[in-house]
């Protein structure tokens, strides 16, 4: 571990904040991250065990919770490094668990302590969408590492990953597409077409031969065709470019992927459900149409 002295110089921020929001591996000045008042006994300086929310991927919660301090401590020395894990549980759900590695440095004015996570599980990072691993399929793993790559700021790696996902299922992503399109109608020539694309083994080749426009409800930012867009960004020799450039590319890419998986599962859904509600309306209908000439003759009355 570097001196404490040589941290970088930006202004402190909460514990809490530390927690949900700065990444492994990136020393932060940290405010009210110990217990007070301070003590010259060390053995009584603790790490504070706060609350924080955080996202929660449970069948129950699928997002944002306060999590709770459950277990583990980081005790702390005056202008010496302490390190230690703690463990925060999901207060809804009671079963998913965030694991922190921490290493903890009190300085010489016992108000502010140097912070680094040593690393923390799951990952550090907004949560990758279901409908996106489901769009990726068997590369799952390499998006998450892109994923994780692009979270701890190395841009050459998640690109890298990125690519090599994209160009690996661009079959079965343009499939996919097709999908959508059948189920709205699109002419045969398009359907084709998209089907001519989804066979070609290279990437390049298979973009240059996209001609159909994509059904409506898949374009993006006003129009535009998201798979021409990665293919644009994706062309881009990395080797030409700064690691902060591949960084900012990596990023594009992941989220015009995240958009066009959404479009996909939202069209998807709403022709399903427009079917089924049309379905139960027929069936409904049905039950109470009469066929002509067996309807009961009325009650006679008598005279």
């Amino acid at each position: 571990m570097s001196d404490a002295r040589e941290a970088v110089e930006v202004l402190p921020i909460e514990w809490k904040i530390f927690l949900e929001a700065i990444p492994p591996e990136s020393p932060q000045q940290v405010l009210n991250a110990i217990y007070a008042p301070y003590s010259h006994n060390a053995s009584y300086i603790r790490a504070i065990p706060v609350s924080i929310q955080i996202h929660c991927d449970g069948e129950e919660c699928g997002g944002i919770r306060w999590f709770d301090h459950d277990k583990g401590e980081v005790s702390v020395e005056l202008d010496s490094w302490r390190f230690g894990i703690m463990v925060y549980r999901c207060r809804h759900c009671k079963a998913n668990a965030k694991w922190f590695a921490l290493a903890l440095h009190l300085g010489q004015d016992k108000t502010t302590t140097l912070a680094i996570k040593i690393g923390e599980y799951p990952p550090f990072g907004p949560p990758t969408p279901s409908r996106v691993i489901s769009l990726i399929g068997p590369d799952k793993e390499l998006f998450l590492k892109g994923r994780r790559a692009e979270n701890q700021g190395l841009g050459i790696g998640a690109f890298a990953y990125y690519r090599r996902v994209v160009e690996s299922q661009w079959s079965r992503i343009v499939l996919e597409v097709r999908r959508v399109a059948e189920r709205l109608d699109a002419d045969r020539d398009t359907l084709d077409n998209l089907e001519k694309v989804a066979k070609h083994t290279q990437f390049g080749r298979a973009v240059d031969d996209f001609k159909p426009a994509l059904p409506s409800v898949l374009l993006i930012a006003g129009g535009q065709n998201p798979l021409t867009l990665l293919h644009s960004a994706l062309s881009e020799a990395i080797h030409a470019r700064s690691d902060a450039e591949c960084l900012e590319l990596a990023q594009d890419v992941r989220v015009v992927l995240t958009e066009l998986a959404d479009r996909i599962t939202q069209a998807l859904k709403d022709d399903a459900e427009l079917e089924g509600a049309v379905n139960r309306l027929r069936s409904r209908t049905a039950g109470k149409t009469k066929v002509p000439g067996t309807e009961e003759p009325p009650v006679q009355k008598e005279n």
